[in-house]
């Protein structure tokens, strides 16, 4: 067996119960450990024969097990675990698919969490079957259980169907005021998965939005971005007022104001610094009194951002992208046509290729900002990398 297997096992204790496979009690092991001997057996096998003849055995033995009307919950369950593992490896067992859902309506709160997690990984939003599981979602999400109201609201931002939208919306919306920061976040994701499928029925409730904007947990703030990155692509203009709440986001996430925990590698929050970037970017085009209200931001970015590690160069290069998206100033246009020169200048393929594509912003912008770097240019045109040379054809 694998170490990578061996690992995965030993870091599901909760699957696996203490008994172990193979001893003279084997046949009267738990579910859960006959889970384990089924990735066992499967990782030792050799062939996808001998594969597909084990995973039709055990999907007989489940089908025949979740069908009969003397199982239990928890022995459904601990099936539904196991038809899981068969299906992320192919194989249909679509004759669990309701199994799932009445073990998420009908189940204790650790086999709702299973049943929902089945249905979560088997169904999609278009799916007939969706349609049982609406009334448990809508009496989940008014339970006083956070537990209930947690696993309620994962499913609704997965698989949620359109057309129920309307039958929840306003137990989400209650949920924006919550006390705890874990259901505000995860109802702030819930309203973006239905501003992707249908954005018509979220437009009202952009002001609460707005305050999820400025929510003291920095979870539930860092969830409202991507909505607002979405708005914002499709109407720049109607966020404009909100150019300061960004770029007083950004200084506190640059100045490593956030917990600690939302940093990588040392740098504070970059996928956050990333969203920031590109919402500030769309907000500033041919704006120069928006503009205005992020250069000294801008500025400090690329200050504090050292070429040390690739999650740095990543937010170098948005930073540089926001400089030259924004009405210019010439100062930051000279500093960021500098950063663009450590990129050109490296050795290595990809930041090499991140200088070339900045270098195209820099044109477009000021061409005599790039000619410092017209030898390194006419280089390229025979590099080896012929992604380097097609960058600068």
């Amino acid at each position: 067996m694998s170490d990578m297997v061996e690992r995965t096992l030993t870091a599901l204790p909760g699957l696996f119960l203490q008994n172990q496979l193979g001893g003279p009690g084997a046949s009267r092991a738990p579910f859960f450990s006959r889970l384990g001997g089924l990735i066992r057996g499967v990782t030792a096998l050799s062939s996808k024969h001998e594969e597909e003849k084990l995973i039709q055995q055990e999907l007989s033995s489940l089908k025949a097990t979740v069908s009969a009307p003397t199982t239990t919950l928890k022995t459904m369950k601990e099936c539904m675990v196991r038809l899981i593992y068969c299906e992320m490896l192919g194989y249909d067992a679509s004759f669990g698919y309701i199994h799932a859902i009445k073990l998420a309506q009908q189940g204790n709160l650790l086999e709702k969490r299973v049943g929902y997690l089945a249905v979560s990984l088997f169904l999609h939003e278009s799916h007939e079957l969706l349609l049982l599981l609406v009334n448990t979602v809508v009496k989940d999400l008014q339970s006083t259980n956070l537990v209930e109201v947690c696993m309620a609201l994962t499913v609704v931002s997965q698989i949620f169907p359109r057309e129920m939208i309307p039958a929840v919306l306003p137990l989400i919306e209650d949920k924006l005021q919550h006390s705890k920061e874990i259901i505000r976040r995860k109802a702030v994701l819930a309203l973006y998965k239905f501003y992707l499928i249908a954005p018509n029925q979220v437009q009202h409730i952009h002001t609460k939005f707005r305050k999820a904007l400025c929510d003291r947990d920095v979870g539930v703030m860092a969830a409202s971005l991507h909505i607002y990155l979405r708005m914002i692509k499709e109407n720049a203009s109607g966020y404009k007022d909100l150019t300061e709440s960004f770029v007083t986001i950004l200084k506190q996430v640059v100045g490593g104001k956030l917990p600690v925990e939302f940093s990588y590698h040392s740098v504070p929050a970059p996928w956050l610094q990333i969203q920031l970037l590109r919402i500030l970017g769309l907000l500033g085009k041919d704006d120069e009194r928006t503009s205005e209200l992020m250069y000294d931001v801008l500025d400090e970015s690329l200050r504090r951002a050292e070429l040390n590690h690739n999650v740095t160069y990543a937010i170098l290069f948005e930073c540089v992208h926001t400089i030259y998206s924004i009405y210019p100033k010439s100062e930051l246009l000279e500093k960021a046509a500098k950063c663009i020169g450590k990129f050109v200048l490296s050795p290595k393929i990809n930041l090499k290729y991140l200088g070339l594509k900045a270098l195209t912003y820099v044109i477009q912008q000021d061409p005599s900002l790039a000619l410092q770097h017209q030898i390194t240019i006419i280089e390229c045109l025979d590099h080896p990398d012929p992604i380097i040379k097609r960058e600068v054809n």
